[in-house]
């Protein structure tokens, strides 16, 4: 595409060195330019891309955009914009054809749920017949192709490459996770979502944002992104859980559609006659479209918000009920969200993703209901994140479980020793044990767990890796789980 035709997608700005070029991809990683690349510059919480505008250069980038003049004069294009993560936003659509607006585009977001919620509406839309695509934190799915993902929610560039290639592939129907981060850096600016899906809002990410009003208020972005038009060819939907307050001011925030999903208060899809066991989660589920038994292999009071928000969406995007039962009914867990390790023992071991509070009460609550025998409970906290929670998860794993394991889950910068300490400031004259080593206390568990007792290894889920300090070692809690089990049984 010609510079001068892609620029006119921008609003003002100023042009040094003005002849046009063409321009073959759009990079913010001066590593990725190729020849005829728009390089643009930004800047990050660590590195700013200004400093590599001449590496770019060299690499064979034909135009340069930045929000200030750069250290050397170049003998190409550069265009000066105010804010250049927004103006990548909206370049990167344009470069790429729009391509949001060639399919059905699902965003959810919300601070647990995302990634099991994105998996039950993916399943349901397959069993649908229709050709899908999936962003998320385990990876990012084109059809039936993984590719590996960095962030939850990619930035701009890379989003909108990841949406080009799914139109090239025809795809019907792409669903996403939605973070707070990407709302709030515009890393969705250009995504034109027909349908926006709220799962709940608790503690998180406060180390970014600051407060909850501040989180509460970014994860309400994704619900302006529904626009102000109605159209009956195209309409637009917000699901939002009728249970958490937080739906109440989304509702207020957009001019969609709106459809409430809930278990406590009344809501357009309720779940009722809700019976948990350790193989499974029974309901009834009340719809406009009438009242069908539910049977899910999932386990939990979260996996029946997580189906009734995935049979909302089903719902707006016209599937019948009928086939959306029958997919939930067949998935049998999400990897890493309350997944068991079964390697022969007498006890039950669960690898679960939370690392919230409320993650890791849900998860504790439901074992409780089930539980024969004690719980065991192995949980850490990230570092480098929201250092105000970590009291609160130490005195979480206390309250429900009879024997509570703290331990490093990805210390990162930190000293894991420190985020132990912050953790034990919050069960001051509680039972627990300290193991820094991740491995010996999956270990420990095992060792001394009896038959019908529960172990919960809490915080990590599908993640195969460790990071600490500068290193990344590889770390599935799954494997550790396993080789623990087998090593007890010899």
């Amino acid at each position: 595409m010609q510079l001068k035709k892609l620029l006119k997608s921008l609003g003002p700005y100023a042009l040094y060195n003005g002849k046009d070029a063409e321009i073959t991809s759009i990079e913010n990683d001066n590593r990725k330019v190729v020849q005829g690349s728009l390089f643009i510059c930004i800047k990050g919480f660590t590195v700013d891309g200004h400093d590599f505008a001449q590496k770019a250069f060299e690499a064979g980038a034909a135009a340069i955009l930045a929000e200030r003049e750069l250290a050397a004069e170049l003998p190409i294009p550069v265009i000066i914009v105010k804010d250049t993560k927004k103006a990548s936003s909206i370049l990167a659509d344009a470069f790429y054809d729009h391509p949001t607006q060639k399919f059905n585009l699902i965003g959810i977001t919300g601070t647990n749920g995302k990634t099991t919620t994105s998996h039950l509406i993916e399943t349901i839309l397959q069993k649908a017949n229709k050709k899908t695509g999936i962003i998320g934190t385990m990876y990012t799915k084109i059809d039936n192709e993984i590719q590996e993902t960095k962030n939850t929610t990619p930035e701009a560039v890379t989003l909108q490459k990841i949406f080009h290639q799914m139109a090239e592939k025809k795809v019907e129907t792409a669903v996403m996770e939605v973070s707070s981060h990407a709302l709030s850096e515009g890393r969705v600016f250009g995504c034109d979502y027909d349908i926006a899906v709220f799962t709940n809002l608790t503690q998180d990410h406060l180390d970014f944002h600051g407060t909850m009003d501040e989180y509460r208020r970014a994860k309400g972005l994704l619900f302006t992104r529904l626009g102000n038009v109605y159209s009956q060819e195209a309409p637009k939907f917000a699901v939002l859980n009728k249970d958490d307050a937080a739906s109440e001011e989304y509702e207020k925030l957009t001019a969609a559609i709106v459809v409430t999903y809930g278990i406590d208060k009344e809501a357009d899809i309720m779940a009722k006659d809700i019976h948990i066991t350790s193989a499974g989660t029974e309901f009834q589920l009340i719809t406009p479209a009438g009242r069908f038994p539910v049977a899910l292999k999932m386990v939990g009071k979260f996996s029946v918000y997580n189906a009734l928000a995935s049979i909302a969406a089903a719902f707006v995007s016209g599937i019948p009920m009928e086939t959306a039962i029958t997919a939930l009914e067949s998935v049998k867990g999400v990897s890493g969200r309350f997944e068991t390790v079964d390697a022969g023992q007498d006890f039950s071991v669960i690898v679960d993703y939370s690392h919230t509070p409320d993650s890791l009460e849900n998860a504790l609550v439901t074992i409780k209901e089930f539980a024969e025998g004690d719980i065991h409970v192995i949980v850490g906290c990230g570092g480098d994140r929201d250092k105000t929670k970590r009291p609160l998860m130490a005195d979480i794993a206390c309250k429900y479980a009879k024997h509570a394991i703290f331990t490093s889950d990805n210390p990162r910068s930190e000293d894991p020793l420190q985020i132990l300490k912050d953790m034990e400031a919050g069960v001051v004259g509680k039972e627990y044990k300290v193991i820094a080593d991740r491995k010996e206390a999956i270990e420990y568990a095992v060792k001394n767990a009896n038959a019908n007792d529960v172990i919960l290894i809490a915080g990590k889920g599908h993640e195969t890796y460790q990071q600490v300090g500068a290193q990344t070692f590889d770390f599935d809690d799954r494997l550790v789980a396993r080789e623990a089990i087998l090593g007890v049984k010899k």
